[in-house]
């Protein structure tokens, strides 16, 4: 299956990247190359592009995409949160430009071996680096209901967690989940009938819990985003792209503590905590999709751009 994926909000991450020709930018989440293809057709001479992403069938696809800037562009399989590490690895220590285009790609929900999405019967994976061993068959299957009703809770924001978790230990007493349509059943029967008819697929809020949970995606996200801005060089900026509440909630917090981070008590005549801004937040309020890219790409609806920059 060929490597598909629609770039959101492309043209305001490109815009608010304010990128210098000659710059060093990373792509820490490359999936199928649609942001860097952006970022290294505007470089010039010295200019330079490093890709990250953990998912080996997504750097083959960028490789491919972006083939005719070859020269520039250097490619490396892991996550984003060994990025400052991977950097140094290739001796760069600074970059004018990040951009992080968070969650799961087009290619991984529309691939049905994947196990990704509820659109499909196959096996429950969710694994988005193939190399790591935890899948989402590991996590319904050896999970408490304890730990699965925290996860479907503060993951997926669901409702009836404490039921979901309750109806797959109950199912797995008599055999082990395999399958996606397995718990898509299971979710079924635990939700309410009046329910399940409002609010989009009953299964939806439970799969992105377990894929957030399989990825350890918000952890990944809350331990990178200091070192990432450390990573930016003088007027440098990162842009994030998040899919979803929780995200959201990580990178704005993240980029105001880094602008305004003196924990003095507000009624000290001088800061005395010895804690110096890094920057300035840009985006005071999320950029979102226009109406127009929402119709062309309906998964671009929940997207929202968060911009800063480092201090000159």
């Amino acid at each position: 299956m060929e490597f598909k994926h629609t770039s959101v909000l492309f043209e305001e991450t490109m815009e608010n990247l304010d990128i210098r020709p000659e710059g060093t930018y990373l792509d820490g989440t490359l999936g199928g190359g649609g942001h860097a293809c952006g970022v290294v057709s505007r470089l010039q001479g010295k200019g330079r592009l490093i890709g990250i992403d953990q998912d080996e069938e997504a750097i083959a696809a960028a490789g491919e995409r972006l083939k005719a800037y070859r020269e520039r562009v250097t490619m490396i399989r892991d996550n984003y949160a060994n990025a400052v590490e991977a950097l140094a690895g290739i001796g760069v220590y600074g970059v004018d430009g990040i951009v992080l285009d968070l969650g799961v790609s087009s290619y991984q929900l529309d691939n049905e071996e994947r196990g990704f999405s509820y659109r499909y019967d196959t096996a429950l994976d969710m694994r988005m680096d193939q190399r790591q061993s935890l899948s989402a068959k590991d996590i319904v299957n050896s999970y408490s209901e304890t730990e699965l009703t925290r996860i479907l809770r503060d993951y997926g924001e669901e409702k009836f967690a404490k039921n979901i978790a309750r109806h797959i230990v109950a199912a797995r007493r008599d055999k082990p989940l395999e399958t996606t349509g397995e718990l898509n059943e299971i979710i079924k029967a635990a939700i309410p009938a009046k329910m399940r008819a409002v609010g989009g697929h009953p299964s939806k809020r439970t799969f992105q819990a377990v894929r957030i949970e399989c990825n350890r995606e918000l952890e990944v996200l809350k331990s990178s985003l200091d070192g990432l801005i450390g990573l930016l060089n003088p007027g440098g900026r990162i842009c994030v792209i998040t899919f979803h509440s929780l995200e959201d909630r990580i990178v704005k917090s993240a980029f105001r503590k880094n602008e305004k981070p003196c924990t003095c008590p507000p009624d000290f005549p001088v800061c005395v905590c010895g804690q110096v801004s890094k920057g300035t937040v840009i985006t005071r309020k999320p950029i979102l999709p226009t109406e127009r890219e929402m119709e062309e790409n309906p998964r671009a609806k929940s997207a929202k751009l968060r911009v800063f920059m480092k201090k000159n």
